[in-house]
């Protein structure tokens, strides 16, 4: 039977974060969503806490805790700001995770401390233009010429790609073909800046305003051919487990939107007042806050099932995808609710539900869409 409780250590770190949430993020959410800029202040606290290195070993300058762990962290995060959700988590599973599942011990040397202290971030260059859940599209190539890499293509979508502290992108590319005549698809890891390196223009984005999101070209960057990661013809395969454990920690941000949404809720539904009393007395809207928090527990649950699966090296691809599913659906629909409740209120930008009502579809796309969920859980049940 799982146990849901949390330790005494993991209730520090949630209640940390908790409060780090509350009087730091949430003073300057809507001006950063409202100004679409990225949070440094807010990023750099995060680095002073150790929340970029709070899964990875202490000898490659980590914080020595788990994937649960990183998950609590941003479950809290996510229930004042999406945005800054997503940055540590794309920081953590998407940009070091890599590296330290797959690399070798140079490169974990040469790049975890950096990426664990938040000096630096890195990204997951994996979708492209014609690519997305068919990742296997890939178009970006690598060719090996003389001692190096040479890589050419494009990337969409990528998180922390063009912020002043990104140093490193991991991408996915066509290395050669497999004896099967398929694409052998490897992982190369980028630093940049570099020569032939371009973050386009950021997107205009309906929601998470303040994370960081371009499009990526390639023109002929060169990097050294040992900075292949994982093995050549290993990156589609090394890259499909970071998507799996990356599901855990996205349900965790959508628990966080969803559980934002139920405290908002019920906060405005004690003092706003019509027709004599408070709306929460009225039924109508005591039910749809009740049902919001069922939806919170149930995704909450799934989450801390797959991570505990995860821990301790069951297989958990189904957990992950049903909570993956759960979750992102959870969070989308609270954030509905909440903005119903909420009224013309809720149509306001500076009200938190406005932006989880925006940024909280994107969960049930981003790291594998509703639909990917469904395939993968169908996959599982031998269908």
């Amino acid at each position: 039977m799982l146990d849901t409780r949390l330790t005494e250590e993991q209730q520090s770190l949630r209640k940390t974060v908790e409060a780090f949430a509350r009087e730091v993020v949430a003073p300057v959410s809507y001006a950063h969503d409202r100004d679409r800029t990225f949070p440094y202040d807010v990023v750099r606290g995060m680095a002073e806490m150790g929340l970029f290195g709070l899964p990875f070993p202490e000898e490659y300058g980590g914080m020595g805790g788990d994937y649960f762990a990183l998950c609590l962290a941003i479950e809290e995060l996510a229930r004042v700001d999406q945005s800054v959700a997503i940055t540590l988590e794309a920081g953590c599973s998407l940009g070091a995770m890599p590296i330290f599942r797959f690399g070798t011990e140079e490169q974990k040397q040469q790049w975890l401390p950096q990426l664990c202290s938040g000096e630096a971030l890195g990204a997951f260059g994996l979708t492209e233009p014609g690519a997305g859940s068919d990742a296997g599209g890939t178009r970006t190539t690598a060719r090996l010429e003389d001692g190096s890499w040479v890589v050419n293509g494009t990337k969409a979508f990528i998180t922390n790609s063009g912020t002043d502290l990104t140093r490193l992108v991991t991408v996915t590319a066509v290395t050669g073909q497999t004896s099967s005549g398929k694409k052998e698809i490897s992982s190369i890891l980028v630093p940049v800046p570099i020569e032939g390196f371009t973050a386009e223009p950021a997107y205009d984005k309906v929601g998470w305003h303040a994370s960081d999101t371009h499009p990526l070209t390639f023109e002929d960057v060169r990097v050294p051919a040992e900075n292949l990661l994982g093995g050549r013809g290993r990156g589609y395969a090394n890259f499909l487990h970071i998507l799996d454990e990356g599901r855990i920690a996205i349900s965790a941000l959508s628990v966080g939107a969803a559980q934002g949404c139920v405290d908002q809720s019920v906060k405005y539904a004690k003092e706003r007042e019509a027709f004599g009393r408070p709306i929460g007395q009225n039924q109508a809207i005591a039910f749809k806050i009740a049902r919001m928090e069922a939806r919170v527990h149930t995704a909450r649950t799934a989450y801390y099932d797959a991570a505990a699966r995860m821990m301790v090296g069951l297989p958990f691809k189904k957990e992950a995808a049903i909570a993956k599913l759960v979750s992102g659906e959870a969070a989308m629909d609270n954030a509905r609710d909440a903005t119903q409740v909420h009224g013309g209120y809720g149509f306001m930008n500076e009200y938190v539900v406005s932006r989880h009502y925006r940024d909280s579809k994107i969960l049930e796309i981003g790291e594998g869409t509703t639909e990917v969920q469904l395939m993968l859980i169908a996959r599982e049940l031998g269908l």
